[in-house]
């Protein structure tokens, strides 16, 4: 009977600590983003043109003229998505708007979804394989924001003062567990 009365306390507080470590593991690996998709389907941006000085009338491609060409978005530069933790395909582009700025944009993007997902441009190698999965936080990097959804066509906008030849990659990075799902090798257009 004795033995009966120690056990109870034993068995609520093994139960109490079942019910934490469940949550705890619940909220940390959050599995039941395996089964969901999140589809975004943005339009490239289009920032208006910056003003052009006045000049005065000169012959075509003299000083003072504006520049010939499309003053719409141009891509810079661009590359395929690569699966490392998980499956991941896709394009990645670099894009100049016609005020200087830059996006970069992620069209047919296919990944996974999963807790604390960002997009990051970065200085590292891509690499095949689980010898890629981790390489991206060992140098220089910018976060340009939680992933918008695990599929389609997504911009972000690249912040002013990054110089974009410091960084030559692209990664789809899990915050959570420091891995990459896909990452892209950037090439100049």
């Amino acid at each position: 009977m004795a033995s009966s009365r120690r056990r109870g306390p034993i068995v609520v507080v093994a139960a109490i600590v079942a019910v934490v470590v469940l949550g705890a593991g619940l909220y940390w690996f959050q599995p039941w983003k395996l089964w969901q998709n999140d589809t975004v389907r943005e339009a490239l941006p289009s920032a208006p043109a910056a003003p052009a000085a006045p000049a005065a009338p000169a012959a075509s491609g003299a000083p003072g003229t504006a520049p010939s060409g499309a003053a719409g978005p141009q891509t810079v530069a661009r590359g395929s998505l690569i699966s490392h933790e998980h499956a991941t395909t896709g394009t990645v582009k670099l894009v100049r708007l016609a005020d200087g700025s830059h996006t970069l944009r992620l069209e047919n993007l296919d990944t996974s979804n999963g807790p604390d997902l960002r997009v990051w441009l970065t200085d590292a190698p891509v690499k095949e394989g689980v010898a890629g999965w981790t390489v991206f936080d060992d140098g220089k990097y910018v976060s340009l924001g939680k992933l918008k959804g695990n599929k389609g066509d997504q911009n972000y906008e690249i912040p002013a003062g990054v110089n974009l030849a410091d960084y030559g990659s692209v990664t789809i990075w899990c915050d959570r567990f420091d891995v990459s799902f896909g990452a892209a090798a950037l090439s100049k257009v």
